[in-house]
């Protein structure tokens, strides 16, 4: 009876989230209060946490809600439930966590609130009424970046450096591979992490990339997609470096278009970015939650896990196109997105 008072209670939100959003009072707006609980490196990364920021700044134009923001400094779980509770005991609804690390205090914290809307980025593991599972279809995008990687190296031997050996990216590495191997057969991706699971510190680690990144364009690497939140500067520097001694070395930064935020060095060798939006799912959070409702699309019912994916589909991955290097190759890629939207195209999501 539990379940079904749930299902029920979930498509009625969904329902109610389908239509009511229409053009909500400024005095509604106002009273709403956002909370932004960023992961370690926080508003500036130029990255992940980075994407989070631009939507709540999007919504903050567009809605006048007020906000706070705040992020972890050891990463601790502890450090990580304290923020939230810090921000619901403020008032602020809807609370939004950027990361799968919130994944536990998130869902402690909610149980106490169990009035307040949470949202959780990159984690489906919180099986809460009032906690959104905000999820990406990563290896779509990466697959893309893949087409990219292979019609843009000329050596045929590419690279990927994730930050943290997790299932999360590895889901990047192994959409990425397969789409560089669908592209050119005879292409070679060697993957790396920068540090192994429980060690999160290779997020914001970019001396460390940097070595890994330098060792993989010593071996004649000309093509490098690096998703590693903070220490994605490792990659691009390692590129700047390579081209002082005249090799060619491309880089693929992730999560946000990083072409937009990079140097102008630094933009001569980024082929592409695989675009997260993040953004979009911190927008549709602020947005239903104004409207009165709250972000409910079932994940999957069976464990009450609700929110949203992003996906292809929803155009919540994807590549960029600025600096111009891959428009000779909009076609293939494009095909390959159109084959993975009508399944034709099956993207693996473990290496």
């Amino acid at each position: 009876m539990k379940k079904v008072f749930r299902l029920v209670a979930v498509i009625a939100a969904a329902a109610i989230a389908a239509t009511a959003f229409v053009a909500p009072s400024a005095t509604a707006a106002s009273k709403v209060k956002v909370g932004l609980a960023y992961d370690i490196g926080g508003r500036g990364d130029k990255s992940f946490n980075d994407s989070a920021a631009a939507g709540l700044d999007a919504a903050k134009k567009k809605f006048g809600v007020t906000a706070k923001e705040v992020t972890v400094t050891t990463g601790s779980d502890s450090e990580r439930e304290d923020k939230l509770r810090l921000l619901a005991k403020a008032g602020y609804n809807p609370i939004i966590a950027v990361g799968f690390l919130y994944g536990g205090p998130i869902k402690a914290v909610a149980s106490d609130y169990p009035n307040v809307q949470f949202g959780i980025i990159d984690d489906a593991s919180v099986d809460l009424l009032n906690v959104a599972s905000l999820v990406f279809a990563e290896e779509q995008g990466s697959y893309l970046a893949g087409v990219a990687a292979a019609l843009g190296s000329k050596s045929g031997k590419i690279g990927y450096i994730g930050g943290v050996r997790t299932p999360l990216l590895q889901k990047f590495e192994a959409g990425f591979v397969a789409g560089v191997k669908a592209t050119k057969k005879s292409a070679t991706v060697d993957a790396k992490y920068v540090t192994e699971f429980p060690d999160f510190s290779g997020f914001n680690d970019p001396a460390k990339l940097k070595v890994i990144a330098k060792g993989m364009i010593d071996k004649g690497v000309d093509v490098i997609y690096s998703a590693a939140g903070g220490s994605g500067a490792g990659n691009f520097a390692a590129a700047l470096d390579a081209g002082k001694a005249g090799k060619k070395v491309w880089t693929i930064g992730v999560d946000s278009d990083q072409y937009l935020s990079a140097t102008a060095a630094e933009k001569k060798n980024m082929l592409t970015s695989m675009i997260k939006r993040v953004d979009r799912a911190v927008y549709d959070v602020i947005a239903t939650s104004v409207a009165g409702s709250s972000v409910n699309d079932v994940i999957d019912a069976k464990a009450g896990i609700y929110g949203r994916q992003y996906n292809l589909a929803l155009d919540g991955v994807g590549v960029s196109y600025s600096g111009g290097y891959i428009t000779k190759f909009k076609a293939a890629i494009d095909k390959a997105a159109a084959g993975i939207k009508s399944g034709k195209i099956k993207v693996p999501t473990k290496p």
